[in-house]
């Protein structure tokens, strides 16, 4: 069982950056892959990035990649989403999700998901 916590979210304007915290409860963190998805209004959720088990390994959306940096910290049960040069696009309720596969962009294959943190990028 793995419990997730995200925050960091907020309000910031277009080109700014922020930084999202996923913090996982349960001894067996360092055994999920984790991801991120995020949903806008009116939209379905969206794949964003991904990390292997040990974090030697990542998978990201064409939409954010090079603007976006997953990376996860096992001894802190911690992921981490870097998110940098926002776009008003990108706001959305970012939430984060563990699996037992690594690389599925599928939100069904995720076993374990946090409430979510909103994102607000202003134009």
């Amino acid at each position: 069982q793995v419990h997730l916590v995200e925050s960091g979210g907020g309000l910031v304007q277009a080109g700014g950056s922020l930084r999202l915290s996923c913090a996982a409860s349960g001894r067996t963190f360092s055994t999920y892959a984790m991801g991120w998805f995020r949903q806008a209004p009116g939209k379905e959720r969206e794949f964003v990035a991904a990390i292997s088990w040990s974090g030697g390994s990542t998978y990201y959306a064409d939409s954010v990649k090079g603007r976006f940096t997953i990376s996860r910290d096992n001894a802190k049960n911690t992921e981490y989403l870097q998110m940098s040069s926002l776009k008003p696009e990108d706001t959305a309720v970012y939430c984060c999700a563990a699996a037992s596969s690594f690389n599925t962009v599928v939100a069904g294959d995720y076993e374990y998901w946090g409430q979510g943190t909103q994102v607000t990028v202003s134009s």
